[in-house]
């Protein structure tokens, strides 16, 4: 199993050189990711209109951009800020004049012509135009290789929804699901079989990556809050495959959103919306009883306006979110509370949490001249909640967990006839916190199968330690965009980022002790506990990291119909807390000891029994100079789009391209934190679990085991139950290749326009950090004669081996459909198909892939954590009478589920499907009434019912092997009403 480098691209030498020779062209620049870029041909007299002038005014800010037509008539403006433009062209004494509405990130084709014949935008016949108050032509995007969709303004608030994460309403494109835990409430966005963990969102171009926990971006690790406001956001993007080369630090769907700014009317905006236990149907576990008392608050306003009209602008908004979510508390492996010892009768049930969370944005952009942007933004974010709470984990055992987050963007983009320069100098302060709600002993009930056996229900104090965890530091990034070659579009770009990554992690903190409920759950068998090594910082790690990244791409014209989209990019990042490791002499001493276990030769020492079972462990030994940072990551991304019919119709698009995400910190850090605050564990002499007290690891009960001062001096010194993490010297960084091929088309049906695209998908995941079970029998073998692979086999006089691998892998073949008809005024209303067919594997068969416990060296492939079949069909429209509705359709098809059938053994791993074909349903509807006062004030009162049909959805199925009967816990939300009121001015 010693891991090993490859090199899976060739001649690194004339990639290296042909970056070189790229940034050689100009200066380096950053991300253009939000930027719209206004194309296309401009024609004077049926011939090409050379050397006009072509302005773009932007109607709500009165900022300018202009270029200058090249010979052939084609002309190019980068950069736009999404919103409604005034275009104008003039030549010969005459001008044409269009308004039109660019979206983020869009490449948008708009045609003119002087004098002639008028020409056509890609989104129909433009008008002839003579005053402001007209209604702009939304643009369509064909010609991109980029599986892509597009979220609007009007979608997010008119749609249905019951969290305000912007992010909810990405699921209307296909192959996104965006998750809401109905356990904890914590809100992900991911796309195919790949975690959360892999997307990135890229707020104004920035990336809001999370570099040391889970949940994709900042903050979002086990969290219901919003990572950001979303009355700041304008509109946004999702691309699921065949981004271009400026996307880093990702291997799923990339997100780019663009934030709302202060036009030159002062506006603003207020919204209050709630709900609570009477207005939502009773959940499963409260039929026949009093509802549980539960209530969500949310809340906010945001406003904007000019400081120098045309020049200076400001937008603030703030947000907040007050819940008292329900939870269920049931006993666990199928059994009913009459199983259960009496004293714990009064715990099952219903209980609730609570949760707040601040939002604040604040934007100033400052518009000098026409080469020159300025804008400074900032967000801050404060939450506080309760989790760790439901299913068979009462409210006592529950954790306090915290996000406090700080991000500032200072932006300076500067712009001339043939290239545009955008630099971002940007700062962040993130950090997730938790802590037990209570500190003392926890009590937790099982089966006694096992030292912590199967899991019946657990009360008292948490298990959820004392853990802090966060990155701080600044970044420059810096893009540049030349387009002065007839046909090419050049993008180059550097990225140097210095981020301290930083835990604290003492897990767990509270002693847990265990209590088998075939022996009356009364006095404990086994207890589990953390920790501080005498001499070291207990479980405190730090890591100035470095990331450097370079990419150039050319989007290459052609022809009038031939597209290419040719980009590479490279990225390098060093992490000294893993590579400057230097493992223990005291491991380095166990590993070559003789191997204690029954049955081990004599002379066999423990390293050798690893050997017999694939394991070289020298592949995991760090000196603290055998380790460097993986510097293969190039990442080759290439492009098509042709367009059939000549008119931007029927567009044929594809590509295939490399990118590689990062390995998390918060799972790097644990070869240092467990070693300074490891997990104990012991034995405890009692009835129906007796052990040899003359043995290390197993003690006499006593009640003074329950005092933490003795029981910490139980472990002082020893080596005993100590967890050895050990990774491996060659890591390397996790990557997708991606491979897509499909058809846009844009049609009349029954007189309106819909916009439809199919295509097939592919992305082959590899290299995902995983860490695996080390222990082994003397012979090599994983699993013991009892089935479990945990209760020997460990590190000589220590405990239990892991060891982090890149053996994660998983793959997905994915059909894409969408239909949109967009509204316009004309066609006051809209609808949105979005359907994925996935079928997909991963080797590791849980929904955390991140450990597989249960396999020796990944497994082999089966089922992954995605539905077979899903569809999303939402839309909106006006009713008259200032009167709107909309509504949100939600199916998939279920989840197959893999667990361990202990009936049989613990290295049987079976699959089970929940009954029913749907998985889940939901249908969400909303009818909102407006009043203008006829004083620049607008009243909104909005109603949304949420689960119309009361549909039964679950979180959680588990299966009792023996008799194969299925339980389900975390309930997600029964039908909710909730009403909403708001003020526009």
């Amino acid at each position: 199993m010693s891991p090993s480098a490859f090199t899976r691209l060739p001649s690194r030498r004339l990639l290296v050189l042909a970056l070189a020779a790229g940034l050689s062209l100009a200066a380096p620049a950053m991300a253009q990711s939000t930027g719209a870029t206004l194309r296309g041909q401009v024609n004077a007299d049926s011939a090409p209109a050379a050397g006009a002038r072509i302005t773009a005014t932007n109607l709500a800010t009165g900022a300018v951009r202009s270029a200058q037509v090249n010979a052939d008539g084609s002309y190019l403006l980068p950069g736009l800020v999404p919103g409604q433009y005034r275009v104008v062209v003039q030549a010969n004494d005459q001008r044409d004049e269009r308004v039109v509405s660019v979206a983020v990130g869009q490449t948008a084709t708009l045609n003119l012509a002087v004098g002639g014949e008028a020409e056509t935008a890609s989104a129909g016949t433009a008008q002839q135009l003579d005053t402001v108050q007209v209604s702009a032509t939304a643009l369509v995007e064909t010609k991109t290789s980029e599986l892509a969709t597009y979220v609007s303004n009007r979608q997010i608030e008119a749609l249905p929804q019951g969290t305000r994460n912007f992010l909810a309403f990405a699921d209307t494109v296909p192959g996104m699901i965006f998750e809401q835990n109905p356990g904890n409430g914590a809100t992900r966005l991911r796309a195919g079989a790949q975690s959360a963990n892999n997307i990135n969102v890229y707020i104004d171009g920035v990336g809001q990556k999370n570099y040391v926990i889970q949940g994709g971006i900042t903050g979002q690790d086990s969290s219901r809050g919003n990572p950001f406001p979303q009355l700041a956001i304008g509109e946004y993007k999702v691309i699921t495959s065949n981004y271009k080369a400026e996307y880093d630090q990702i291997s799923s769907a990339a997100v780019t959103a663009v934030t709302r700014s202060g036009t030159n009317d002062f506006s603003g905006s207020f919204f209050w919306d709630t709900t609570n236990q009477d207005w939502r149907t009773a959940r499963e576990d409260e039929r026949g009883g009093e509802k549980t008392r539960s209530s969500e608050t949310q809340y906010g306003m945001s406003v904007g306006g000019p400081i120098i009209r045309d020049r200076l602008h400001f937008f603030t908004s703030y947000e907040a979110k007050e819940y008292n979510s329900p939870k269920d508390l049931v006993p666990g492996e199928g059994l009913s509370v009459a199983d259960m010892p009496a004293w714990l009768a009064d715990q099952f049930g219903s209980t609730s949490v609570p949760f707040k969370e601040d939002l604040y944005f604040g934007k100033l952009s400052w518009t000098f001249n026409e080469a020159n942007l300025l804008e400074l933004s900032f967000k801050k974010r404060e939450e506080l909640g309760v989790g760790n709470v439901g299913g068979q984990s009462a409210a006592s055992f529950g954790t306090d967990t915290g996000v406090d987050e700080d991000r500032y963007d200072l932006r300076w983009q500067y712009s001339s006839m043939d290239w545009l320069n955008d630099a971002h100098l940007t700062w962040e302060d993130a950090y997730w916190s938790m802590a037990p709600v209570n500190f003392g002993n926890g009590y937790q009930l099982t089966d006694g199968s096992s030292n912590n056996g199967r899991l019946l229900f657990r009360t008292g104090a948490g298990d959820g330690g004392l853990q802090d965890k966060g990155q701080e530091g600044w970044s420059l990034q810096n893009d540049t965009t030349y387009f002065g070659f007839a046909g090419h579009t050049l993008k180059f770009g550097v990225k140097y980022k210095q981020v301290e990554l930083n835990t604290i992690e003492q897990q767990p903190y509270n002693p847990q002790f265990y209590y088998d409920i075939a022996q009356g759950g009364q006095v404990p068998y086994y207890v589990s506990f953390g920790s501080p090594v005498a001499g070291t910082d207990g479980g405190v790690v730090r890591s100035t990291n470095k990331q450097f990244g370079i990419y150039l791409q050319d989007d290459w014209e052609v022809s009038d119909r031939l597209t290419l989209n040719l980009g590479l990019r490279w990225d390098y990042e060093k992490t000294p807390a893993w590579s400057d490791f230097v493992t223990g002499a005291d491991v380095l001493t166990a590993l070559a000891t003789q191997d204690p276990q029954a049955g081990a030769p004599a002379g066999q020492t423990y390293a050798q029994s690893l050997a017999a079972g694939g394991i070289d462990v020298a592949g995991f030994i760090s000196t603290g100079s055998n380790r460097k940072a993986f510097r293969d990551a190039w990442q080759p991304r290439l492009g098509f789009s042709y367009d059939l019919s000549g008119d931007e119709r029927h567009v044929l698009f594809g590509g295939i391209g490399r990118a590689y995400d990062r390995n998390l910190f918060d799972y790097l850090q644990l070869e240092r934190t467990k070693a300074t605050f490891p997990y104990r564990q012991l034995a405890i002499n009692s009835p129906g679990h007796a052990c040899d007290v003359a043995l290390a690891g197993c003690v006499d009960w006593d009640p003074a085991l329950l005092q933490r001062d003795y029981l910490m001096s139980l472990a002082s010194g020893g080596q005993s139950g100590r967890e050895v993490w050990m990774f491996a010297n060659d890591l390397k960084v996790p990557y997708s290749d991606q491979i897509s091929l499909g058809i846009r088309n844009a049609v009349q049906l029954a007189g309106q326009q819909w916009n439809t695209s199919l295509a097939y998908q592919f992305v082959d995941y590899n290299d995902g950090l995983l860490m695996l079970f080390g222990n082994r029998q003397p012979d090599g073998s994983y699993f013991n004669a009892s089935g479990s692979p945990w209760s020997n086999g460990g590190v000589p006089g220590m405990g239990n081996l892991i060891l982090g691998t890149n053996n994660l892998e998983s793959r997905s073949h994915s059909l894409l459909f969408s239909a949109d008809k967009p509204y316009t005024a004309a066609s006051p209303w809209s609808v949105n198909l979005a359907y994925t067919y996935t079928s997909a594997e991963q080797n590791v068969h849980e929904q955390n892939p991140a450990y597989g416990w249960f396999f020796p060296a990944g497994g082999s492939f089966g089922g992954a954590w995605t539905p077979r079949h899903r569809l999303v069909l939402s839309g909106f429209g006006d009713l008259g009478h200032g009167l709107s509705l909309s509504g949100k359709l939600t199916l998939a098809s279920h989840l197959r589920r893999w667990d361990v059938d202990g009936s049989s053994g613990y290295e049987t791993i079976r699959s089970f499907q929940p009954d029913g074909t749907i998985g889940f349903k939901q249908f969400d509807l909303s009818l909102a009434r407006t009043w203008d006062t006829g004083s620049d004030v607008k009243l909104k009162v909005r109603a949304d019912v949420l689960n119309v049909f009361n549909w039964q959805n679950w979180g959680g199925y588990g299966i009792n092997w023996r008799s194969g009967e299925i339980n389900r816990w975390d309930q997600y939300a029964t039908r909710t009403f909730k009403l909403s009121f708001g003020l526009d001015w």
